[in-house]
Order: C-alpha cells, then structure tokens, then sequence
C-alpha cells in the first residue's frame, strides 16, 4: 500500500511529544472508525498507531461529540494495563491541545479483529472468557481505587456519545416503550461503581498471541460496569443474523462470557449487577435499529422486526437474568 503524507497535526503532536523529530511523516489512514482520524504512522522508531477525535461523527445521524473524549481514552488505556497487563495497546503520548493520542500499532498480520472472526463463523468460547476476565479485572481494580473516578470527570460526555443516540433516541422512536428506556438511563447514572470503557464491541476487540486486546476507549466514564457487560453481549445476539449458522456457538460465547465475568465480581454482590445487566441489554439491542447508531449488518426488515419483538417483549417485563434474555433470542429466531 503507497503512503501518505500525514497531516501536520499529527506530526506536531508526535514531536511535542518527544515520539519523533522529523518534519513530514509518511504513513497510512485506517478505515473503519466512525468518531477519529486513526493514522498509522512510520516514525524513525517504528510504526505508531496516532487518532485524532472527531467532533461530528460520521453516521447519517446528526451526532456530535466532544473531542476532549480523547484525552479519557488514554487515561483508560494506562489503568487497564495496571488492572491487567497487555489487555490494550501500550500508551505513548497524548496531547491534550490537539487531541491527538498515540499507542503502540498492532500489525494486523500477528492481531485479527475479533468482528470478523465471528462473521466468519469462528465463535471461540476462549475468547468469550478471556473477555469477561479482561473486564471484571478493570472494573476491580479501578472499584478497588475508587479515587480515579475523580480522573473521568466525563458524565456529560458519556451521555452525548451514549445514552442519548442509544437509549434516548429510541425512546423518540417508540413512544410505547419511552419510560422503559429513560428508566434505563437513570439506573445507568445511578449505579456509577467503576471505570467503564462503554464500547466493548468485536470491532474494538483485537485477537493477538496472548489473548484479547481492548481498543477505542474514547467513551470512558466512572459508571454502571452493567453496560460494559450488556454492551458486549449485545454484539453476540445480533451476530445470530448475521452469521445465521453459527446462531448455536455464538449464543455459548454469550453464556462463557457471561458467567467468566459474573464469577469474578468482587466489588458488589453479582446478582444486582446481572439484574441492571439484563434489564439494559433490551434497550441496547432495540437501539441497534432504532437509535442512532443502527449496526449496518442488519439490513432486512424481518431481521429488525425480530430484534423489535423481543426486545420490546423485554422492556415491557424486565428478566433478571441474563440467560433468560438469550433464551427469548433463541425461541424467537426459531419463529
């Protein structure tokens, strides 16, 4: 692949940042974000993975974000790999004023992007449960030191790129089910226990030699550890549609991953916090079609109107559980 030269922003941020002295950079753009430039960027060291935060996100959506966000990402990056080493991409540099962040870049020839693992089908049950031990320990550690909440001043933030496309803006869309989802919003903001990376998606999930590696944390907060976990599962119904023959495997990386989290929770007792878990997990999948930020996989309508009936079903009569809610996902898949 020819390079490019990268802009002077990330060049400047790299030198003031003591991370290179040349005057022109030369590397090449990684697709596939939606809220930041990301650059990966040859140095006279080696390659470095640079990303500059977006203010508008490119969605349909009208969505705005503040770009400070970087500045939490990089503070995440350092705590998780205090809570457990080498779960994220080694910290460099970041500069606050021009919002650039650096890290070390995985070279996807040794890291696979755990998305397309799964679309192909490869629903490994050792991931799933290095996963949940991956994020009970953050969520541990960063419980056990509660001062760093001081650090994720990011309330506001986490609400803008968050609760409000996700939950709030569902909510617009189906009046029926508006109180459910404003509730959903509460108990999250009520519940603020540790530190959450609040986009633990496949796409931010790399798998490399030793294990799996967290990326993208701009939406870092002091907040429920609830949404973290519901988040992630979110991704594993909704693979069912996409990867429709692999439904069975990815319904059992649900159960691992769920159950190598649950039995970790040291902070608070784990039946409340599958409780919150397993009441938010339905107001995430129905905005995944209808909030702003639809998943681009799902493009029937009968694939929607599945994902509407049981989550709406959920949101109505909340589980308590969360294998009750991949059982609803399974009995109607089979409809």
């Amino acid at each position: 692949m020819s390079k490019a030269e990268v802009p002077m922003e990330f060049v400047r941020a790299l030198n003031e940042l003591g991370l290179s002295n040349a005057s022109f950079l030369y590397g090449n753009p990684l697709t596939g974000g939606v809220s930041s430039d990301i650059w990966c960027i040859e140095t006279e060291k080696g390659f470095v993975c640079a990303k500059r935060a977006l203010s508008k996100l490119r969605v349909a959506a009208d969505w705005h974000a503040p770009v400070e966000r970087n500045l939490f990402e990089a503070r995440w990056l350092q705590v998780a790999h205090q809570a457990s080493a080498g779960c994220a991409p080694e910290f460099l540099g970041q500069h606050p004023e021009l919002g650039v962040l650096v890290m070390q870049y995985l070279d996807p020839v040794h890291y696979r992007l755990w998305k397309q693992e799964l679309h192909a089908g490869n629903a490994d049950a050792q991931t799933a449960n290095a996963i949940g031990q991956i994020l009970s320990k953050i969520h541990s550690y960063a419980a056990r030191n509660s001062q760093l909440a001081s650090e994720f001043p990011t309330d506001k933030i986490f609400f803008e790129i968050r609760l409000a496309p996700y939950l709030l803006a569902t909510a617009e869309r189906h009046p029926k089910l508006a109180l459910a989802l404003e509730e959903l919003v509460l108990q999250t903001q009520n519940n603020a226990k540790t530190l959450v990376h609040g986009d633990v998606s496949p796409k931010n999930i790399l798998l490399g030699p030793q294990g799996p590696m967290l990326l993208d944390a701009e939406c870092a907060t002091w907040s429920d550890p609830a949404f973290d976990l519901a988040f992630c599962l979110n991704h594993l119904l909704l693979k069912c549609l996409w990867t429709p023959s692999s439904s069975s495997d990815f319904l059992h990386c649900f159960e691992v991953l769920t159950n190598s989290y649950l039995q970790s929770v040291d902070w608070e007792l784990p039946s409340p916090l599958e409780a919150r878990a397993a009441r938010l997990l339905p107001g995430l999948l129905l905005a995944r079609v209808d909030g702003k930020s639809p998943v681009e996989y799902v493009t029937e309508e009968h694939q929607r109107n599945h994902i509407r009936r049981v989550a709406s079903a959920l949101l109505i009569k909340p589980a308590s559980y969360l294998k009750e809610i991949a059982h609803a996902w399974a009995k109607d898949l089979k409809t």
